[in-house]
């Protein structure tokens, strides 16, 4: 998988790059190597590099630095987006915060300000560089890199993966959420329905789906992608959610009961209904 260089990752935070590699030996970061034995990072690891550059700017001995970082790392939060974790001074401690709680992995006097989505605006030419060794899978994993902190380039990530492979599912539902979120329902519902292709993928492709038909007011076809959602994935509790709404607007009383029964027996940790 491409990864991000030694030396574009020492000139995006402006250190040497004998201190990255001393930082890899350390063990503040992991790396993997590429084709020809080279380091390469991915951009979890880019984030903490960053952290590293800052807490040595500001003075931080090295040993606390390791200690902070690898502490940092085993705290941050499992299966969020990195670009939504903000890195801060409070006092004398160092903070990480990812929009509803707060901890410390450390303490030290430090000066450490920045969010991590500030990162995945500054890399896009790292990768733009690197691009003739890119498949689609590697264009489908920048975008996700990328959502966060630079929505518009991870868009152009996901435009380049479906050029080179125009079935990518992933890519298409991504892609698609990305529109939707734009306010684009009609570009978002083409690339869903694209990724219906993917049968691990079909739960969520069809719940998104619903939601961008419903958007578009065509509620009876909206309807109908909330139920294919529920047979593939009984246990969607928004699928229930939103198909109970819509058969009340729509005057189908009964069959929103049925999903109403529903949400309230998986809200009790029941069984989803067959």
């Amino acid at each position: 998988m491409w990864g991000y260089r030694t030396r574009d990752v020492a000139r995006l935070l402006k250190v040497p790059e004998a201190r990255v590699r001393a930082w890899v030996k350390a063990g503040v970061v992991s790396s993997r190597r590429g084709r020809q034995g080279e380091l390469r990072f991915g951009f979890e690891e880019l984030v903490l590099l960053r952290a590293a550059a800052e807490l040595a700017k500001a003075r931080i001995p090295p040993r606390r630095l390791r200690r902070t970082l690898r502490r940092l790392r085993a705290q941050l939060p499992e299966g969020r987006a990195l670009a939504s974790v903000a890195i801060v001074a409070d006092g004398e401690r160092v903070v990480v915060s990812d929009g509803r709680s707060r901890w410390h992995p450390e303490s030290g006097q430090a000066l450490l300000d920045f969010e991590v989505r500030e990162i995945a605006s500054r890399v896009a030419p790292l990768v733009r560089r690197g691009a003739p060794s890119l498949d689609a899978d590697g264009w489908y994993d920048w975008g996700r890199d990328l959502e966060d902190g630079a929505p518009k380039q991870a868009q152009e990530a996901y435009r380049r993966a479906l050029a080179l492979d125009p079935e990518h599912s992933a890519a298409h539902l991504d892609l698609g959420r990305l529109l939707h979120a734009g306010g684009d329902a009609r570009a978002a519902e083409e690339h869903y329905r694209r990724a219906l292709s993917e049968r691990r993928l079909a739960a969520t492709a069809l719940y998104n789906l619903g939601v961008a038909l419903e958007d578009q007011g065509r509620l009876d076809e909206a309807l109908d992608a909330y139920r294919r959602a529920l047979q593939a994935d009984p246990g969607n509790v928004d699928a229930h959610h939103n198909a109970a709404q819509l058969c009340e607007r729509t005057g189908r009383l009964e069959a929103a009961l049925v999903h109403l029964r529903a949400l309230r027996r998986l809200s009790r940790g029941g069984t989803p209904p067959k």
